[in-house]
Formats: structure tokens, sequence, C-alpha cells
């Protein structure tokens, strides 16, 4: 029996996409179209997505998430962390299915929004329920080629989260806004001690979504490459030697 996840045959006038989605989901359209209406119902009577966000669900949300697809290889392995109502996940799914997607959320509601949906489509995605931190959820989805986030946690937690789960030279791409200059200038030091570097701030989407999709990519680095780590106290003590005659 199909879960009760709205009329994904018609759906309400709104759900009728932008010429921008075909580009981006081509032959998969109808599936993005089928989850806008899943976000639009059952995410807003569930508290996983604002009723204000509904009217910019197709730009701000779905094809903002899609469009990171053009920064990961082809058959990838992606992990999505924090990942509620399968954003970014889901829609790189439907825009890329050559990538295995493993989507990692702790609260039992999205999960099972999450479930539900994938199998309603059809999709060929694993739900993880639990905190990317915990050591099952590392066994299960760790050594991945990318781990992707949005609003989840500011950078340097982020990376915390994230860095474990990839394998050595996998990809950290972590949405974020306008100011991610200035938390990577803030954070740099702590994202840099839990074993990341090459960082890069790059933008996607350019000329599909209104405002293009900023992501600030960080590597996984093999021991041997990353920088020899100082105690605290170590670094006190060569800090007070600096300037002594």
């Amino acid at each position: 029996m199909k879960p009760d996840l709205g009329d994904t045959e018609a759906g309400p006038p709104e759900s009728l996409p932008p010429a921008e989605a075909e580009m981006v989901f081509g032959e998969r359209l109808e599936l993005a179209r089928e989850y806008w209406t899943a976000l639009a119902t059952a995410g807003v009577e569930r508290g996983l997505i604002g009723p204000r966000e509904v009217p910019r669900l197709w730009d701000r949300h779905i094809l903002n998430c899609a469009v990171v697809g053009e920064l990961i290889g082809e058959g990838a392995s992606v992990v999505d962390i924090g990942s509620g109502a399968g954003l970014p996940g889901i829609p790189l799914a439907l825009a890329r299915p050559d990538l295995r997607i493993v989507l990692v959320e702790p609260l039992l509601r999205r999960t099972v929004f999450l479930k539900e949906f994938i199998d309603a489509a059809g999709l060929t995605i694993t739900v993880v329920r639990g905190r990317a931190e915990q050591p099952g959820v590392i066994q299960e989805a760790g050594g991945a080629d990318v781990v992707t986030s949005r609003a989840v946690a500011p950078l340097a937690r982020l990376a915390e989260w994230s860095i474990p789960l990839l394998r050595d030279h996998g990809h950290m791409l972590a949405l974020k806004g306008s100011s991610v200059a200035e938390e990577l200038e803030r954070d740099r030091a702590a994202v840099e001690r839990v074993g990341a570097g090459n960082f890069s701030v790059l933008e996607c989407g350019a000329g599909i979504v209104t405002t293009p999709t900023v992501v600030l990519s960080a590597e996984r680095l093999r021991r041997s490459e990353r920088a020899p780590k100082k105690s605290a106290r170590r670094a006190a003590r060569a800090e007070r030697r600096v300037g002594r005659p």
C-alpha cells in the first residue's frame, strides 16, 4: 500500500516545476515533483518544513540542493548527515541516480518520512537513524567518498562529525551561506585538527538557481599529510619563548 504522502499524482498547482527543473532532473522530473508534493503536504504537517517555505521549495530547497551534484564524481558514495526532510540527499539522488546515498538522521519522525518517500518513489537510498558521530553510524556509513550537510551545525562541529565518515581524500561538502569565508577563517584550526585540509569555497548552479549554492569543500587528509599537532601546553611554551633574548 502506498504511503499517504499527499496527492503525488496531480498535486496542487504550485507543484508545477520551473523550466530549470527539467535541466537538472531530466527523465526523473516526475519523481522530483512527487518529492515537492511530499514536502509541501506531509513535510509541513509533520513539522519538517515551515509552511512559509512552500512557495520557494523548488528554487531554495530542491534545486538548490540538487545542483551540488556538479561537484560529485560518477558513482560516488555519499553520506548526507542531519538529513532532516532529505535535503540535500534526496534531490541529489533524484538528479544523480548513479550516486550511492545514505541519509543519516537521528529523529524518528524524520526517518519515518524519509523511508515512506523512498519506498513510495522506488529509490535505492539507505536511511540510518542515529547521530553522525556515533560509532555504530560510523561503522555502517563510514568510508564515504563524499559527506554532505545543510544547515546542520557551525563548521568546527560539522567537521568533527563529517571527517570521520570519509575515506582518505574524500570530501566534506557543506552547503553554507554568504558568510562561509568568515566561518572558515574562524574555525580553520579546529577543522584542521580533525584531519581536514585543501579548503575551497565553491558555487554551484549558476544559471539554474536564482542564487547559486555556496559550498565549502574540505578534503580528509591522510595522517602522513596532516600538520603535526601541538599540545596546548607546548604551544604556550613556544609562544613564551618568542622574543626572549
